[in-house]
């Protein structure tokens, strides 16, 4: 016998994603702005309220996978084990998204964010949350604070590198392409890494 919390769970799962696909259509169908939230709940056939039940706004239903991404990419660099960097963490995360995770909705979301001011603003401030947790985890690589120029500095230059892969993915050249193109920025993310050392680190690494 199923447990009742068991069946509430799936149904509430159900109904989230009945939101996604109807809002996602009427996106593609009608353009983001002109699509409402009573629009969405009409065709999703729920209460306007309870819309608000499952997300703040529209602009949340297009990012409706990120927390779980980020809580994920968070959860891999808090994690790792000694001695892996937070670059080499980021690059088998990135592999695996790109291989195990495609959302088949990327495409849409992408031409949605580039022709919607409101969704670039929402999606910068996604980045801004990568950031403050790469951040971290450079600054743990350095052993400096987390707040150090040094650790903003290359977190800075790895999430814009995050967002060039972002770019080609929409290409036709296919993971192993993106993949490629990944390994050669973190051999520059890396090195950048590695010049920024404090002294005593660039010593103990020459001796």
């Amino acid at each position: 016998m199923t447990h009742p919390l068991g069946l509430r769970e799936r149904k509430k799962q159900q109904t989230r994603e009945t939101i996604v696909r109807c809002a996602m259509e009427l996106f593609a169908e009608r353009g983001f702005d002109a699509t409402t939230i009573a629009d969405i709940a009409e065709a999703a056939d729920i209460a306007p309220r309870t819309f608000f039940a499952y997300f703040p706004s529209k602009e949340d239903v297009v990012f409706h996978d990120f927390d779980a991404i980020f809580a994920d990419f968070d959860t891999r660099l808090r994690e790792r084990a000694h001695g892996v960097t937070a670059f080499e963490t980021m690059r088998e995360w990135i592999v695996e998204r790109i291989t195990d995770h495609a959302d088949p909705l990327n495409e849409q979301r992408h031409a949605l964010i580039a022709a919607t001011p409101s969704l670039d603003a929402h999606e910068r401030a996604n980045m801004g949350r990568f950031n403050e947790v790469l951040t971290s985890a450079v600054a743990v690589d350095l052993d400096v604070a987390p707040d150090a120029l040094r650790a903003r500095m290359v977190s800075a230059a790895a999430v814009a590198a995050l967002e060039s892969l972002r770019e080609i993915k929409d290409d036709e050249a296919g993971p192993d392409h993106v993949i490629a193109v990944m390994d050669e920025v973190l051999v520059f993310l890396q090195g950048g890494l590695d010049a920024l050392r404090t002294p005593s680190e660039a010593g103990a690494a020459s001796d």
